[in-house]
């Protein structure tokens, strides 16, 4: 047991700086060829932040776990919004000014319910993975599109966030090390991680979902509350919550399919019973919340307390849940 938890240790603080390596090499390749910095932070960061979820989902769906991959992406999504944007609106609240950020929430919330629909019968198919990779390309091409016409009119604060952001003196050929060393230690970490995680679930006699849905979930979410902390604290709220429904869209497109396209089959239970609905809970909450008062859309540290409370209680659940199970 000492070696699996030593080993998820180190896999995750590999992963934490291999994604912060590739996100940052990709960006400054794509910069230096002359692209946008916002189109550079909707796509390419925004995968990129995704990339943990992404390796880990598909080294476990090609071992076949695939419910550490379903886990993964689901108990992510609660994570970012519930533990990510709860704890950084009661550091400092959250302003919303991006339109880009506005109209992707309601997007977030129909790719959910989408997300839902096909795997509500019990089964996540190759067709259901084929759809959802399929609506990842179309979203791709909309960012861009968003991106392209914010830019001509320079109307998104988002842009000058990203652009203050991504690293505008790193040459390509530097750039091009980051990315790749970033990408292999990914791949590294990712295995090592699903290692550890399998050997604890076996242990402690529990699920690989279970395990996806809290362990995996929470150290893959620690880059997004990394940037959500350091966005608000540097006044870039727009960036801080811009990532995080980033993410949660690529996490249910991106990674969601990958289980469905590499080891297809039937989705336990407890997914469409408790997790997905409570995923979905999670993201009608943050757009009700998000709505704008008296001119104004913010998540303030009330709102960041209703956010935390809630993911606490339902990590209580599946504690309860689990135990139950065991016993």
């Amino acid at each position: 047991m000492l070696v699996n938890t030593v080993s998820l240790m180190i896999g995750f603080v590999v992963l934490i700086f291999a994604a912060d390596y590739f996100v940052k090499g990709s960006a400054a390749i794509a910069r230096n060829f002359g692209i946008s910095p916002l189109i550079i932070g909707l796509t390419i960061v925004g995968l990129g932040t995704s990339a943990p979820e992404i390796l880990v989902s598909s080294i476990s769906s090609w071992q076949g776990n695939a419910g550490l991959a379903v886990g993964n992406a689901i108990g992510s999504n609660i994570a970012n919004i519930g533990l990510v944007l709860g704890a950084t609106a009661l550091i400092s609240p959250i302003l919303i000014h991006s339109s880009i950020v506005r109209r992707e929430l309601p997007i977030l919330l129909v790719i959910s319910l989408a997300s839902f629909g096909l795997i509500i019968d019990g089964d996540l198919s190759f067709v259901d993975g084929a759809l959802l990779i399929t609506a990842l390309v179309l979203f791709l091409f909309w960012l861009a599109y968003a991106a392209k016409i914010s830019r001509q009119t320079l109307s998104d604060p988002l842009s000058q966030e990203f652009s203050d952001e991504i690293p505008n003196n790193i040459p390509t050929s530097k750039a091009l090390l980051y990315a790749l060393a970033g990408l292999i230690g990914l791949l590294l970490s990712s295995k090592l991680l699903v290692w550890a995680a399998v050997n604890i679930a076996v242990s402690f006699g529990i699920s690989d979902l279970v395990i996806g849905l809290t362990i995996i979930a929470l150290g893959t979410s620690l880059p997004e509350l990394a940037t959500s902390i350091a966005g608000v604290l540097k006044k870039e709220s727009d960036l801080a919550i811009g990532n995080i429904i980033g993410s949660n869209i690529f996490n249910l497109l991106a990674v969601l399919c990958l289980p469905g396209l590499i080891s297809p089959g039937a989705i336990d239970e407890n997914v469409i019973l408790r997790d997905f609905p409570f995923m979905l809970l999670m993201t009608i909450l943050l757009l009700g919340l998000s709505c704008k008062v008296k001119g104004q859309s913010k998540l303030g540290r009330f709102k960041g307390l209703i956010m935390l409370s809630l993911f606490l209680g339902y990590l209580a659940k599946l504690y309860l849940d689990t135990v139950v199970t065991i016993i």
